[in-house]
């Protein structure tokens, strides 16, 4: 029993020492998950491409649909939001350990708002600023948190796979 538990630790502990956080400059990453945001739900398709030593861009699509009751009826309405972040990530001016990734940033979106019971429809630009976090459990997979701020959700929460 004690030797399972050795190497059980001995295995995690091998595996968060080749843990990456921040992304190379010419490195990609996948991001996908939920938000959060009192309309609804919304899930979330995003790239990251390391541009520089600690700065990442790229682009993100989300959707929610959001049904409530008012006055004894039923509504429902949707967004979609296709934008373009961009990141600054504290790793190297903070000394964070490998396996984190600490990072700020602004993204700027096109905003498409739609309402079938009303027969409402808005679309716009947005601008929004964030700041999240990722934990790598190995060199290539880890779990995001992100809170942000502005015209689109509340926060993200999901996994980041390094391509």
């Amino acid at each position: 029993m004690k030797k399972g538990i050795f190497f059980a630790a001995f295995l995690l502990a091998s595996i968060a020492s080749y843990a990456q956080g921040s992304l190379a400059k010419g490195g990609k990453q996948l991001n996908a998950g939920f938000g959060f945001s009192n309309y609804g739900t919304p899930v979330y398709l995003g790239v990251d491409f390391g541009v520089g030593e600690s700065f990442t861009v790229g682009p993100r699509f989300s959707y929610r649909n959001y049904g409530y009751n008012f006055g004894g009826s039923r509504y429902s309405q949707s967004l979609m939001v296709i934008s373009f972040n961009g990141n600054y990530h504290f790793n190297k001016l903070i000394e964070l350990p490998s396996e984190w990734d600490l990072y700020a940033g602004l993204t700027i979106g096109y905003y498409i708002w739609s309402s079938a019971d009303f027969g409402g429809q808005a679309s716009g630009v947005g601008l929004d600023g964030q700041i999240g976090a990722r934990y790598f459990f190995s060199d290539r997979f880890g779990l995001n948190l992100e809170f942000g701020g502005g015209t689109g959700t509340g926060g993200l929460f999901g996994i980041t796979y390094k391509l």
